[in-house]
């Protein structure tokens, strides 16, 4: 048996462009000061903390909090890529629902760099390695590995479905409709598929264009996690918790199939989410709205069919009736994803997971999905690990 896990609190301050925004630690301060006030808590009633970064040295989660406070709770810092922050969210409500605790503190932070991601650590084994020896030898082009990888999953899908590179970029015109709505994306203006299309290509062979790839940002965000005896105890709000979440990691189709598709973790988004609608006891006709992880629009597209929005083979006709946006069977991204806010690592995560949190709540404002309850986050990272989790609206 599980406890049932509330999110009482979040805390989602707006992403900056690198070389603009506050350091590190107080971007991240600033977000737990905000879940805390959101949930009605002191620091003091957080009996642990779960800090997600990639880039930063040791013990950084230590130096964002103790500018909030400093009572001697256990500080675990991790680092799991671009799935960071819902991997800080997945051991949080580990916790809670074992009963071990009733309120536990997830955030998310990263200071990025302007320009392409790159490793750090040269003078020891790549965890990409073998990632990136599968790239080139299936998607040979010589273009940034970040680009190789998804605009090689792109052309791939391209391929095997006879699509063409507008459905990306009908994709990306979509998330800059929603992000207008947002005043905490970091662009705002809306785009046409013919002006996504137009902007200069950057990877020629996959008809990669610059704005189908989303923006480097910094930024925080965090979530309050409590259990059901303390929320009633404290009289928190308790309208939305989570009906389920699973992580999965690479198994061996990730190279074994040769695919670029498998290779940016297609086959994990799938079994994650299978596992969550089993757990829940949920389809995903019955899913609201959604946050997924369109760090390229190539990657909106992998996720409707893994996410099972749509059949494989059929994200050209779910995108040109609609589907995935107000009005449609599901709204995909109400945020405007990480191709509207900017993609801060270690942030993306725990910002995905307040968006939602804000849909089921009803405090969306111009972007509210009407009548929300069930909604799904996907949150990926390659090397690799998926995280996806089921928020819902108490009835």
């Amino acid at each position: 048996m599980q406890d049932k896990v509330y999110v009482a609190g979040i805390g989602s301050p707006r992403f900056g462009k690198p070389g603009v925004t506050d350091t590190y630690d107080l971007m991240a301060a600033a977000a737990v000061r905000e879940a805390l006030a959101d949930a009605g808590l002191t620091y003091a009633a957080v009996q642990q903390a779960f800090v997600g970064y990639v880039y930063g040295d040791s013990t950084s989660g230590q130096r964002a909090l103790y500018s909030v406070g400093m009572t001697g709770i256990p500080i675990v810092n991790v680092n799991n890529n671009c799935s960071t922050g819902s991997t800080a969210l997945f051991l949080a409500r580990q916790l809670v629902a074992s009963g071990a605790l009733d309120c536990v503190l997830a955030v998310g932070f990263e200071q990025m760099l302007p320009g392409a991601l790159t490793e750090h650590w040269t003078d020891r084994p790549s965890p990409f390695a073998r990632f990136d020896q599968l790239c080139e030898e299936v998607t040979p082009w010589q273009v940034p590995l970040a680009l190789r990888y998804f605009g090689g999953a792109g052309r791939e899908y391209m391929q095997r479905y006879q699509v063409t590179p507008e459905l990306f970029a009908r994709v990306r015109a979509k998330a800059s409709r929603h992000g207008a709505n947002n005043p905490g994306a970091l662009l705002r203006k809306v785009l046409s598929a013919e002006d996504v299309m137009a902007a200069p290509l950057v990877f020629p062979e996959a008809g990669m264009t610059r704005l189908m790839a989303c923006p480097p940002a910094c930024g925080a965000a965090a979530a309050i996690l409590v259990s059901q005896r303390f929320a009633a105890r404290m009289n928190l709000d308790r309208r939305i918790f989570i009906a389920a979440q699973a992580m999965t990691t690479d198994r061996p189709g990730t190279f074994e199939k040769r695919s670029m598709m498998a290779l940016v973790g297609a086959d994990m988004t799938r079994e994650a989410v299978d596992r969550v609608y089993e757990e829940a006891a949920v389809g995903p006709q019955d899913i609201d709205v959604v946050e997924l992880h369109d760090c390229f629009a190539q990657n909106e597209v992998l996720c409707y069919e893994a996410l099972r929005l749509c059949p494989e083979g059929g994200a050209e006709k779910f995108v040109a009736d609609g589907d995935h946006t107000y009005g449609g069977r599901v709204v995909t991204n109400p945020s405007g994803g990480l191709l509207s806010k900017g993609h801060p690592l270690g942030a993306t995560g725990l910002a995905q997971c307040a968006e939602l949190v804000e849909q089921l709540r009803g405090s969306a404002g111009t972007r509210q999905v009407a009548n929300a309850r069930l909604a799904l986050q996907h949150n990926l990272g390659l090397g690799g690990a998926c995280v996806v989790t089921l928020y819902q609206r108490a009835d």
